[in-house]
């Protein structure tokens, strides 16, 4: 920063300021207790480059952000995702956090990159509407409104209806991300591939393989600059010469497997369309018969 700037972050809920930053008048301040404190112990400033970071976040820290250096405006706008894990055939239900809708409101709900409308309620109408004929009616009879709450429950779930899905509350915005897991069985020192389910990537595919809820990134390919990545030195080693990635595909392979891979994967197709596909590993040790009656495990 240089001497005479001022710089200020704004959440453009409310257009509250929530951080700020006087070089001339020496004055470096944070703004946590706005908005009911949702701030709160959260917000670090960089004093030499301005930056603003919200650690812990939370969904209401979703919207957008604005960044002024003296005349100067960026603008940001923070996405929060609650995870959600489930299995194919399992329901599942998308909360919206009320306890009880307003006689005003309007509640959408999309799929996948906010385009997809699939369920809709609009209290000012007294309409509650599921579009479950879209995408080729994957949803067709598995679509439920909470006709107090507005939250939606997808039922009989495959790995169809994984992804991305935006709630929207009149200019509030909520998002959520639904792994659907395809469980595997595999036996200790065996080999398993856990499929993209692609043919063929685009030129502008990024992809990205994570093991155990998506902390590690164990695998990458990025068209766009050509360059296809295996990190087996991560987790002390424990994948070290066992990752094989499909180059064509982006399918990844584990060679010699132990127990110490079993968990959670999760693969992320970052193309024109965001796609997520979960896997869930198990490894089982084998048999070894001793005799006709016994056996060791």
């Amino acid at each position: 920063m240089k001497d005479d700037d001022v710089i200020q972050w704004r959440f453009l809920t409310g257009n509250t300021l929530i951080a700020e930053i006087n070089v001339t008048a020496d004055r470096f301040t944070v703004y946590d207790d706005v908005l009911d404190g949702r701030f709160r112990d959260r917000l670090k400033l960089d004093n030499q480059t301005g930056s603003l970071t919200i650690t812990n976040t939370t969904t209401e820290d979703t919207g957008d952000y604005k960044l002024e250096i003296n005349s100067v405006e960026k603008f940001f706008i923070l996405f929060v995702f609650d995870e959600i894990s489930v299995k194919e055939g399992d329901s599942v239900t998308l909360d919206s956090d009320l306890t009880e809708m307003k006689d005003v409101d309007v509640i959408q709900w999309r799929f996948r990159n906010e385009t997809t409308l699939i369920a809709e309620i609009n209290k000012r109408v007294d309409r509650f509407t599921v579009y479950d004929d879209v995408l080729d009616g994957r949803f067709r009879d598995r679509l439920k409104l909470d006709n107090q709450t507005g939250s939606l429950t997808i039922t009989n779930i495959t790995t169809e209806h994984a992804g991305e899905y935006k709630l929207q509350i009149n200019s509030v915005r909520k998002f959520f991300i639904l792994l659907v897991f395809d469980e595997i069985s595999v036996k200790e020192g065996d080999s398993v591939t856990l499929n993209s389910d692609l043919t063929e990537m685009k030129d502008d595919d990024v992809i990205q393989w994570r093991f155990r809820n998506e902390t590690t990134l164990i695998a990458e390919i990025n068209k766009r600059v050509d360059r296809f990545t295996v990190y087996d030195d991560v987790l002390d080693g424990r994948f070290r010469d066992r990752l094989k990635l499909d180059n064509q595909t982006g399918s990844l392979t584990i060679t010699n497997i132990t127990d110490e891979h079993a968990g959670d994967y999760v693969l992320a197709i970052n193309g024109a369309k965001r796609s997520y596909k979960a896997f869930r590993v198990s490894v089982y040790d084998s048999v070894h018969c001793c005799g006709p009656t016994e056996a060791v495990i």
